[in-house]
């Protein structure tokens, strides 16, 4: 696939120039500092040393005195509560953060995940009734509910309270509920708008702390969860978010608990967790209860108190996760033949396909593979109780939401974020959607935003690759959106030594400049390059620093991202 190469504008020389005297440190990582918004001593200091002190205060969100009030009042009635998540990992880990702090403290709570198939996505009719059938009186809805406006009204009518804790973008009216929890609400001034949906829930437990006295550290063990929502979520890992993922991470690799280091060790990998692990391990993993049959058993594992329970839930994650497997590959398949089939289909600027038989709880993942290969905005539909339900990914700088919001009188329903989003429609208008969703994307994307861009941080020669440039670079992470892993790029290098073909596609070698050492280098699925680069003829790199370990032996190697040759 063709890549364009962008990189990013300079900061000032005096600007870079004063930082490096300060911190002591390279123009380069300078550079990346600013580029940050960090600017001084402090600042920096601030951003290595991500310290718990700096998380702010929970009563500082809309509704949040109201919230804490309502539980103690469920606590000091003896009310019977239900902790109500989404069956998605940001959904489960929340479920299981805030079940698992509060149960420590009353007994009368259960928890609830709504069935992805015959609820669908948020909160449901059928769960309210549930909780009214089992006599609770108080839901706290997590990471779902700032746009279930006609349900919270439903519950009304039932006299069950709700307590609203989201993240997502709120609609025109906020739910009648006793507190909605949200950064995203207008009338919110919560310093800090990008929690995920187990942050939000982090906060509520660190706000009954606070007003109750109980000491911090009672909370610390939940911060692995708040870091496995903010890796797979895919939310800003900045200001708070860092911190907490900072230090959830600590927690994953120095005393996980039972059920997360099941998954760990189901994963094969102990130790060493960053963002990208959790993203492709253990959150995977997770889903695929939800996606396969039920979320709840994520949430048994994730509050296991046993080895024995533990690896019971972890049993039946790992045959759904292998079920979910074979599901993602013959739908993909399917996909990608039918588009390449279909020559109308290749002439789009957006993707939409459908099949009735496709299971439902892979079309994200699907969505997501189609939009790798063709890098376009993409939309998966299947058919689900009656209706059609689908799944769309974006690409970089286009707004899926905004573009959803063009079709939605053909829609029943749907939601999300910028980049990824669900929906709901009638059968018999998926025809229509798929042409009005082309005719919408076709009118507002720029061809240059269908070239997939590889964003460059700096310009680097090999030689100022030395070890204090390498460790004050690790002191970024952990890397994600708004904070990612540098990319550089580095001109006129040449093969030393070997190159050749590793796994199916991937080319292993060591390059080096005139006047560098030699770096090892791993380019994934760039097999068609070797023939250019195997001669001795320079070329460009632009790469990812990364660690490799082998046989206990550490070195550095760079992840080639784009291949120039002249």
């Amino acid at each position: 696939m063709q890549k364009r190469w962008s990189l990013r504008g300079n900061q000032s020389n005096e600007d870079v120039a004063k930082l490096s005297a300060d911190l002591n440190i390279d123009n380069v990582l300078s550079g990346l500092l600013i580029s940050r918004g960090i600017r001084d001593y402090e600042e920096a200091k601030a951003f290595f040393r991500p310290d718990i002190n700096q998380l702010h205060d929970p009563f500082l969100m809309a509704d949040m005195e109201k919230a804490i009030l309502r539980i103690e009042k469920a606590f000091a009635y003896g009310e019977k509560i239900l902790i109500y998540g989404d069956y998605d990992v940001d959904g489960t880990t929340s479920v299981a953060l805030v079940y698992g702090f509060f149960l420590k403290l009353y007994p009368a709570l259960d928890y609830y995940i709504p069935d992805r198939y015959k609820e669908g996505y948020g909160i449901s009719t059928q769960g309210i009734d549930y909780a009214k059938v089992h006599g609770f009186s108080l839901i706290i809805a997590l990471d779902c509910g700032i746009k279930s406006v006609d349900k919270i009204d439903y519950a009304n009518t039932l006299g069950i309270d709700f307590v609203i804790c989201d993240h997502h973008t709120p609609g025109e009216k906020i739910p009648d509920a006793v507190a909605v929890l949200d950064p995203k609400r207008a009338d919110c001034h919560y310093p800090y708008k990008e929690l995920s949906g187990c942050g939000i829930g982090f906060k509520l437990i660190q706000a009954y702390a606070q007003k109750n006295d109980l000491p911090f550290e009672e909370l610390c063990d939940y911060l692995e969860l708040v870091a496995i929502s903010i890796a797979c979520d895919i939310v800003h890992i900045t200001g708070e978010n860092r911190i907490l993922a900072y230090y959830g991470l600590l927690k994953i690799n120095t005393n996980p608990c039972i059920g997360v280091k099941t998954l760990m060790l189901a994963a094969g990998k102990t130790e060493n967790f960053s963002i990208s692990d959790i993203v492709f391990t253990i959150g995977p993993r997770i889903n695929a209860a939800g996606r396969i049959d039920d979320a709840k058993h994520s949430v048994a594992l994730l509050i296991a108190c046993s080895d024995e329970i533990a690896n019971e839930q972890g049993s039946i994650i790992n045959l759904k996760n292998i079920e979910r497997k074979e599901h993602d590959l013959n739908i993909t398949d399917a996909a990608l033949s039918m588009i390449d089939n279909d020559p109308v289909m290749i002439a789009r600027k957006s993707t939409v396909v459908f099949n009735a038989e496709w299971h439902k709880g892979v079309i994200g993942i699907v969505a997501s593979r189609l939009t790798e290969k063709y890098y376009r905005p993409t939309i998966v539909l299947t058919r689900s109780n009656g209706h059609v339900a689908g799944s769309a990914r974006s690409v970089y700088g286009f707004d899926l939401y905004e573009a959803l919001c063009g079709c939605s009188d053909l829609l029943i329903q749907f939601g999300g974020h910028k980049y990824a989003a669900g929906l709901t429609m009638a059968p018999e208008n998926v025809e229509a959607f798929s042409k009005r969703f082309e005719e919408v994307v076709n009118a507002s994307i720029t061809d240059e935003l269908l070239i997939q861009e590889i964003r460059i941080d700096a310009e680097l020669k090999l030689k100022q690759i030395e070890p204090k440039f390498f460790r004050i670079l690790n002191q970024f992470a952990p890397f994600g959106p708004e904070n990612m892993s540098p990319v550089f790029l580095t001109k006129n290098v040449y093969v030393s030594g070997n190159a050749g073909l590793v796994g199916a596609n991937h080319i292993k070698m060591t390059v080096m400049e005139q006047g560098s050492p030699g770096f090892d280098c791993i380019a994934f699925n760039m097999g068609e390059y070797l023939p250019k680069i195997s001669k001795g003829i320079p070329f460009d790199i632009c790469y990812t620093i990364e660690e490799n370990v082998w046989r206990e032996r550490r070195t550095i190697q760079l992840n080639i991202k784009g291949i120039r040759t002249y």
